[in-house]
Formats: structure tokens, sequence, C-alpha cells
């Protein structure tokens, strides 16, 4: 049997995107393009997640002033979401207004609004006559977990955001909108012409707001824009994943919903792949195609440089003249010279210097627990039988839609073949996805079975103590490395606490969470184990419990099912801990419940719930587990009767062999 080839996992990603997109077409009349431009804003809004119902008063007030060279800086703090504050600086031209603004949004460099290249173009621009707003992003800058600045608000600080259905560029999107509401309230801004621009994370920012919000009459965005396509592969922020994307559009149908405002893209010569030239022409080449329809050509332009990754003054001074044309309506759009300029030292420009900031000030994680708060408060246990059916049917109806028909055959083999080593086998669960597994059994005919999975040590699991004392007791043992996980994963798939940060990010690119495939997987095992009746049980530890779950309430021939030291909660005050955020599907908390819930759907099946941790990834306490599982616990006493539902303090080996058994 070849060797499972070490980049399986993302060509697979690569051929369902690139087959998402095969009938691609550019629209052939301005009357088509309306209709599919309302179609993908409703698509993309359904991505970036729920906005409030009611905006929230600014309540903006300036907390500080420096006086510059032909301008002066504001501190400023103004309120966007209800509770949350957005730190900024307002750079103001001398003179008579009012003038044009530009919001200037950062990337991610670790000064955020205060890093010397934004700096440089805010005072540029204030000096060439327009009103700039600097903003920090949420979670960056000064709006980090801590006080000093430095902080990066990706990884597990970002995916806090997803079970409640948020996501951290749907959350950047709204406060650029809530920007232009700020500078809109300015005496000194011209209501009607505001731009936006932004390099690398920032100009991924540029890119959205600048389709979603029709105030921006000039949109830059900066070594930024390339293809979705290019992303699968790439190691990128979670503020630049819109869950699904590719599953409705490529980057230049959001390009294109600029049209027929001014748009110009900069990219530079030795950037990456996903920002690169060849990328970027790909989409501009169809965006134009769309300022064609609105008769406005000249109102898209590509600006290339040659340099790396940045912001230099090349690239700003290309984005004077496109601002000046687009906001003053004077030149033809070509670069204009930047002033002489000087930034300043950092901590000079904060808004809350050194430790100031207020201890209550709202961080992402805290944000996110918020939402998820409110959303999780009616999910008291059933109280009766008819309630239970009801929750029931609406959360396992919820389960469906969210893991969609992409539970049913999955297309692949359905075989275990052998490789070169007893009692190990290779299974393609479908099309380019072939995985690892493991047998474990005795001689004599197998009457019962259990599929062992674990995240981290793949079919390796069969060497567990668990796995040992489970062949030991009779009873045969299943192993398998779940796709991108062990030897499957990507090379470099971790980064900094997120063990699989790349390959969940890819997944929902496509619409399609690790989650999702990974019960694919276990129910293509179960294909692939015959029709032949056996008892089947499933453990999963750490993150995997959460897999088993899932299979389990996707899948009737599982019998019994175990959850190992696995997190009860997706509710989280602080970042999640190092682990893997691919257990992850946006929205779950709106659409399902917590864990918890989705624990109950498992009913009544016996289900066995050994040791657990909170969201923060403390482990829990006999007290913490009981008042975690009060909702399973009544919806097992109703659906399945005393016994059906055990917890254990920890996942001792004899206690889970015993129960996985069939005599405890």
């Amino acid at each position: 049997m070849a060797k499972i080839p070490e980049n399986m996992y993302l060509d697979y990603i690569k051929k369902t995107a690139l087959d998402l997109r095969a009938a691609d077409q550019p629209p052939a009349t301005l009357e088509e393009w309306t209709r599919r431009r309302g179609e993908l804003r409703g698509q993309l809004e359904k991505s970036l997640g729920e906005f409030p119902a009611e905006k929230a008063p600014l309540k903006a007030r300036t907390v500080g002033q420096l006086q510059g060279d032909g301008y002066r800086l504001e501190k400023i703090l103004f309120q966007t979401w209800p509770g949350l504050t957005m730190t900024a600086n307002a750079y103001i031209p001398d003179g008579e207004g009012p003038f044009p603004a530009v919001l200037c949004v950062h990337g991610h460099w670790q000064p955020a609004k205060q890093e010397p290249r934004v700096q440089a173009r805010s005072i540029g621009l204030a000096k060439l006559g327009f009103f700039v707003l600097a903003v920090d992003a949420f979670g960056a800058g000064e709006r980090g977990l801590e006080k000093p600045l430095g902080e990066y608000h990706g990884e597990m600080v970002a995916s806090t955001l997803w079970p409640s259905g948020q996501s951290l560029a749907g959350i950047q999107v709204y406060e650029n909108i809530r920007a232009v509401d700020y500078l809109q309230s300015r005496s000194e801004v011209i209501d009607e012409k505001i731009g936006i621009t932004g390099t690398s994370g920032g100009g991924n920012q540029t890119m959205y707001a600048g389709a979603y919000e029709e105030r921006f009459g000039c949109v830059v965005p900066v070594c930024s824009v390339g293809t979705y396509q290019a992303y699968l592969g790439a190691a990128c922020c979670m503020c630049e994943m819109v869950p699904s994307a590719m599953t409705y559009t490529e980057e230049w149908g959001v390009l294109g919903l600029v049209a027929p405002r001014g748009l110009m893209v900069i990219n530079a010569t030795r950037d990456a792949f996903q920002f690169s030239v060849g990328e970027a022409k790909k989409s501009i080449a169809q965006t134009s195609k769309v300022f064609q329809l609105h008769d406005r050509p000249q109102n898209v332009r590509h600006v290339v440089i040659d340099s790396g990754h940045d912001y230099n003054q090349p690239m700003r001074e290309a984005m004077y003249g496109w601002m000046t044309l687009h906001l003053k309506g004077e030149g033809n759009g070509d670069p204009i010279t930047e002033p002489e300029l000087k930034t300043r030292d950092p901590e000079s420009i904060r808004c809350f210097p050194g430790d100031s900031r207020p201890d209550d000030f709202i961080t992402v994680p805290q944000f996110a627990a918020s939402q998820a708060r409110v959303i999780t408060r009616t999910n008291g246990p059933p109280l009766h039988k008819m309630h239970w059916e009801a929750e029931r049917l609406w959360r396992g109806d919820s389960f469906k839609q969210l893991f969609h028909t992409r539970l049913g055959p999955a297309g692949g083999t359905g075989e275990l073949s052998d490789t070169e080593q007893p009692g190990e086998f290779h299974l393609e669960t479908e099309p380019g996805i072939t995985l690892p597994v493991r047998s474990q059994q005795e001689a004599r005919r197998v009457r019962q079975r259990v599929i062992l999975l674990d995240l981290e040590t793949g079919a390796a699991a069969a060497e567990s103590e668990l796995a040992k004392d489970l062949v030991d007791a009779g009873v045969q043992v299943i192993t398998i490395g779940l796709r991108a996980t062990g030897v499957t994963a990507p090379p470099g798939d971790a980064i900094s606490r997120t063990l699989d940060h790349n390959s969940a990010q890819w997944g929902l690119w496509i619409g399609q969470p690790l989650l999702v495939q990974w019960v694919r997987d276990v129910r293509s095992l179960l294909d692939a184990l015959g029709e032949e009746k056996v008892e089947t049980s499933l453990a999963g530890t750490g993150a995997a419990g959460v897999v088993a779950a899932c299979a389990a309430i996707a899948d009737s021939r599982i019998d019994r099912v175990a959850v190992l030291e696995s997190p009860l909660s997706l509710v989280s005050d602080a970042p999640y801990p190092k682990g893997r955020v691919g257990i992850l599907v946006p929205g779950m908390l709106h659409r399902i419940g917590d864990i918890a819930q989705l624990l109950s759907l498992c009913a009544p099946r016996p289900l066995l719930v050994a040791g657990g941790m909170a969201g923060n990834g403390e482990k829990l306490e006999r007290a913490g587990l009981e008042s975690l599982l009060d909702y399973p616990r009544e919806a097992y006493k109703i659906a399945a009767g005393p016994g059906k539902l055990s917890v254990e303090d920890a996942s001792s080996s004899a206690a889970v062999t015993g129960w996985l058994a069939g005599k405890g």
C-alpha cells in the first residue's frame, strides 16, 4: 500500500474549492449583476455574523490632544457595539473645513494604530487636507487582553467568537461602519466624501468594509488582495477568515461590490503567494468587468510596487493620488508626492497610556462569552417528556442543518485495505482522503467493538493503556487517525496555541468545518466494518470527545458513547486553551446549544462522561461536572431512564474499560 501523501488534506481542500467555483462566470449584464449583487451581499452577511439590530450611541469623547506640523492629533474613544469601546486617533488638518475623510485601519503590526507606517499615512493625508481617523481593531493595539501594546488577536482569542455565530472579520466590518458614523458626527468632515485604506490584515478589513458600506466613496486595500484559492495552503489570521465564503464567491465578487465607487488595489512584487501580483490580477480581471457594466472602467486601478509586504512611501503616494481624485475631484489619480512628515513615539499617542486602561475594558473573549451567555441562558433542563421531545426535535433538526448532507455516504471505497504491517489498514473515506486504521482483536468471533478516537495520537491510540485493557477484556479495539491529524496533518498546522490552525481555517473557507469532516471519517469507518451486527462503542479523548458525540448523533450504528476528559462547554471569558479549534462549528450555540445539549442528543444510548474541562481549559471538579451536566442528566432521565448517563470524576482506564465492556 502506497504511503499516504504528505499534502493529502490540502490537496483535497484545494480540489473541493476549485469544484465549488468551477462554474463561475462574470455577469453579462448590469441587471444580472444587480441580482447577483443582492444575493452575494446577503450571503456575506451570514458569513460575517449578525450585527446589532440597533446601533448603540457613540458616546464619543476626546481624551487627549497633540499639536503637529499642519495638523492636530486627538485621542478619541467611542462605542461601537454595546459595551465595546474603540480607541482611535483623529488627525485633523489645520485650516478651514469641512474636509474629506479617510479611515485608516492597521494590519498585523504589533503597535496597531500607533505603528509608524500607520502614523505616516495618517499624517501624510492630514497634511494633504484629509480628516483622518486611525483606529485599533478589536483585540489589537490598545484593545488586547492585556494593557501593553503588542498582542495578536488571532488563533485561540478570535476563535472564541465562532460558536455564537460571530467572526472577528464581521466585528471589524461593523466597527468600521461605526467609525463612519463617528466621522459623519464631526462638523469638520464632508459626510459624502469618505474613504478607507489599510494594508495586510487592514487591507482585508478595507476590502470587506468597502464592499459592505457604501458610504466609502474610495477604497484602497494594500498588500491584501489575491484570491481565496490562494489562501488555501497559507497561514492567515482568524480575522481574515470568512466562513463558507468559497461556497458562494471568489474574492473578485467581494471586490465587485465596491463598483462603481473608486477602487485601487496595491500589491507588492515580493509578497506572500496569497497576496501576490499574479493572484491579484486574477481577481481584478473579473472585478473590472463589473466596473465596465457600470460604465466606470476608469474607477478601478491596479498598482504594483517593487517591494515586500508593506505600506511604504510609494504605496502611500499612489493612495494619496487616488483619494484626491475620488474624494476631492482633483487630479487624475496618479501618485502625489508625500509631504515631509515626522512620526511620534507610539506610547505618546495612546488613548490609555501605560496601564491606565480601565480594568473592566471588554476583551474579545469576554465579549464572546457575553454573547454566548445571552444565547444559552434559556438552556434550562427539560421539565417533562413533551418539553424534551420539543427540544430534541429542534436541536436535532438544527444538528442536521449545521452538518448538512455531508453526513451521508462520502463516496469512498468503504473498504479497509491491508498495509505491510499486521493489524494496520488504510481506509479511503472519500475520494482524496485515505486514513490509517489499526485493529486489535482476539481470534474468536467479535461480539463487542470499541472505536477509540484521539486527535493527538490517532491510530497510535491502539498503544494506550485503555486500548490494551479493552483487548484484555475481550473487546475488539479499532483506532483511526482522522484527517488533518497525526500523519495526515498539514506541515506547520499548529500556530501558537492552536494545533489545527490552518487545517481548520481551510475547512471553514469551503464550508466544511473539521468537526463535520471528522464525523464523516467515523461514519466511513463504520461502513468499512461491514453490516454484521456487533455491539459498537465509540470513545473520544480530549477534543475527540466532541467528535464521538457528534458521530453518535449522526449514526445509529453506535450503541454506546464515552466522552473522556473533553471540553464540556464552549463558553469562556479567556482565550481557549492550547488545543483544537476544529471542534468549533460557527453558530453552534444558536442552533444546537452548548456541549451539554449536544450530549443530550445521544440519548437514549448509554453515555459516559469521565472527567472534563471548562471552556477556559480548567479541569472540572465534581461540582463543576454536575453543574454543566444538568441538562443531559434531566434529558436522560426522561428519554432513557436511570443509569444510562454515567459520570466519573476522571477517566481511569479501569472505570472506562468496565463501562465500555458493558460491565459498568
